[in-house]
């Protein structure tokens, strides 16, 4: 099996690199550029939803933390490309904190399937696991 080109490579973690910094600056138009159409969340295994549809799921994802100070870290990125389509698992930590004193530190993993369109890469599928969660309540 021949080595994906490396542009492709580059190109797919270059589109999760600015799903980190659009989430953290809450751009949210940006982030939204970058999924399909068809995209699906499945966040079930970290006791979240699962959600059909890039504006539902964007729609969530910014009720959820558009309050909240959000700092989110990928690394270690296992990709494959074939074609058009490329599959990738990204070591992930993420720390959350609401107005109100509530914070989450997080560590897991994002499973996500890639589609290039119109030459561009964006993300079709996301499904976030987590090997553990560190939450407090407010006060």
């Amino acid at each position: 099996m021949a080595a994906p080109d490396f542009a492709d490579w580059l190109a797919v973690a270059n589109v999760k690199a600015r799903y980190c910094r659009l989430l953290d600056t809450k751009d949210w138009d940006g982030f939204a550029a970058l999924f399909t159409p068809d995209f699906r969340l499945d966040a079930t295994g970290s006791g979240g939803p699962l959600l059909e549809g890039r504006d539902i799921a964007i729609a969530s994802v910014r009720a959820s933390i558009d309050a909240a100070r959000t700092v989110h870290h990928v690394h270690s990125p296992e990709i494959s490309i074939a074609g058009d389509d490329a599959m990738a698992i990204w070591a992930m930590q993420d720390h959350l904190a609401w107005p109100d004193g509530r914070t989450l530190l997080g560590h897991g993993h994002y499973h996500e399937d890639y589609r290039r369109d119109d030459g561009n890469w964006r993300i079709a599928a996301s499904r976030l696991t987590r090997l553990a969660i560190d939450m407090k309540a407010p006060g």
